[in-house]
Parts: C-alpha cells; structure tokens; sequence
C-alpha cells in the first residue's frame, strides 16, 4: 500500500520534481503546500501519512510546522528537507519531532522509505 505524501516547499520546480520523482507504487502525493501555513492547514484536511518538509519557507520554518504536526490528532510522519547541507541544521534535527532529513539533490523514493521505515 501506498504512503500518502504532502509535499511542502516554496519553490514551484522543486514541488514538480518531487512530484514526478516520488510518484510511484511507494507513493501517492495528495497536495502541495508552498508555505508553513498553507502546510498545516492542508495536513489537518488531506491527513497525508508523510509530509516532505523544506526546512526554510517563506512564511516560518520547518522545524516549527514539524512541532504543529506533530501535535495533530493524525499525526504523520515527517521528513525535512533543504538545498543545505545536514551539518547546519544538525543540533535542531536531533529535537525535531521528524523521521529525518533528506538533502534536497539526494531526495528518492529509497532513501525515503529507508527514513520512514519502508521496504
């Protein structure tokens, strides 16, 4: 079965290449988000299982909307992304309610379900 997946990222290209990359047998992306607001709210109504993250948007930051999802009666699982190397975020992902992180040039659909548990 197939892991529904919201994908959230201020960049309309990197959206559309996450899209067409992870769409699969793996994956079912059920919205896009552009922004941290736009994020939770489409998270409450879509309650996708998994939500690809980026880490700086226009309007808060990753790290926040991953604390908010994570407070959610459907919780999903959720996994960070940037175009920035891990070593700059390293101390906050160690807090983070989050199944890891993924650099945006090395993003798919196997070293995502190696994150989130997958076959």
């Amino acid at each position: 079965m197939a892991w529904s997946l919201l994908i959230v990222d201020d960049h309309p290209d990197f959206r559309r290449a996450a899209r067409e990359l992870l769409s699969s047998r793996e994956f079912v992306v059920v919205g896009e988000a552009t922004g941290a607001t736009d994020a939770i709210r489409l998270a409450a109504t879509l309650e996708p299982e998994l939500v690809l993250l980026d880490i700086r948007l226009p309007d808060g930051d990753g790290f926040a909307v991953a604390e908010s999802l994570a407070g959610m009666p459907v919780r999903p699982a959720v996994v960070l992304t940037s175009s920035h190397d891990t070593t700059v975020f390293r101390d906050r992902l160690a807090a983070a309610p989050v199944r890891g992180f993924l650099p945006k040039d090395d993003l798919s659909v196997g070293r995502l379900l190696a994150l989130i548990g997958g076959p």
